[in-house]
């Protein structure tokens, strides 16, 4: 199932050094993540902290579960939206078949 996330990072009262270090932490579980198939894409918006990716998850509960609690700062993310989305040419194909 693919989900698209909006998510912002909300650094409460963090000093430099603390959210330098939290994203080099977020980097690393991202990078893991990728390796193992649940990250289809990821992209951090230039000039904010936020960060928009498309996650391939087993259930709702998966998606849950990485989000809640799996991730570095889980407790400081702010999930502005979440969208479940399907392939381009996956519709298209329907499209073309007219929904057969």
């Amino acid at each position: 199932m693919l989900v698209f996330a909006d998510i912002r990072v909300n650094v409460k009262n963090w000093t430099a050094e603390e959210l330098w270090n939290a994203w080099e932490d977020e980097v690393n579980a991202a990078a893991g993540a990728n390796e193992a198939g649940k990250i289809k894409s990821i992209y951090k918006v230039s000039g904010q902290r936020r960060v928009l990716v498309t996650l391939d998850v087993e259930s709702h509960d998966e998606l849950d579960r990485i989000l809640m609690s799996a991730l570095p700062m889980a407790h400081n993310l702010e999930i502005a939206e979440i969208l479940p989305v399907r392939d381009y040419w996956d519709f298209a194909e329907d499209v073309r078949n007219r929904w057969q």
